[in-house]
């Protein structure tokens, strides 16, 4: 039994050693790549903005370097993003008006996907809640971001706040085509895509489902979702703020 139980240790201990080595691994290069992934965006935003006469297959070239260098930047802030909170780095505590938080991202959604039909249900006074409000807002963006990537243009996109029994809820729905049922148990999973291949070509990261369910978690709330085909409904459910 004693043996037993000291291999099920020394196999834990591997194990969270390995997850700090990944945890560092991630963080490292993160930082390492922030800075040449920025060169590469300006250099390219540059040549864009200033190009003169030139084959359409060069064009074409630095338009793609310059969808591809932003969809690197997002996967290495998710990245950084999912190690600190991984770290248990702490979040900041202040007031943070939810519902400006989703007026502003979801401005951002529209400015993003104009093919979509962004529509709101806030309540007519503020909600507030404690957190930290650039996560809260990055969190917010990534489950509309998701929406635009996996619905085709036309799509309804409904973004509702509400406040109940000390509890509030931010629910984005979509009459989209649905998340595959087998997907459904995995869908906040780090890496996880319904399309592969839609999803790199609209910027995917793999990775927004997965921030989005650890800011969440990290503000004591619960990130859930609910499928069927013409109704996709993701749901952040945070604890109000203490005395409001």
């Amino acid at each position: 039994m004693q043996r037993s139980q000291a291999r099920a240790w020394d196999a834990l201990t591997r194990r969270h050693a390995g997850e700090e080595r990944l945890r560092h691994f991630a963080a490292d290069a993160g930082h390492e790549l922030r800075t040449p992934l920025a060169n590469i965006r300006g250099h390219t935003e540059l040549a864009l903005r200033h190009r003169g006469p030139v084959p359409a297959e060069v064009g074409h070239a630095l338009d793609r370097i310059a969808c591809e260098s932003l969809r690197m930047t997002r996967l290495v802030d998710d990245l950084l993003l999912l190690a600190r909170l991984d770290a248990g780095r702490p979040l900041e505590h202040e007031p943070v008006d939810l519902t400006l938080l989703i007026l502003n991202a979801t401005d951002d959604a529209r400015a993003a996907g104009p093919g979509h039909h962004w529509l709101l249900d806030l309540p007519e006074e503020a909600i507030t809640v404690t957190g930290d409000a650039h996560r809260l807002q990055q969190a917010i963006g990534n489950l509309l971001a998701n929406a635009r990537t996996h619905t085709p243009p036309g799509t309804d996109v409904t973004v509702a706040l509400t406040e109940e029994q000390g509890t509030v809820h931010v629910d984005v729905t979509d009459n989209g085509p649905g998340i595959p049922e087998e997907l459904g148990p995995e869908v906040f999973g780090r890496f996880v895509r319904a399309d592969h291949a839609r999803s790199r070509s609209t910027g995917s990261t793999g990775l927004g489902l997965a921030t989005v369910h650890a800011v969440i978690t990290a503000h004591d709330g619960t990130a859930t979702v609910t499928s069927s085909p013409g109704r996709t409904t993701f749901r952040l459910t945070l604890p109000a703020r203490a005395g409001d």
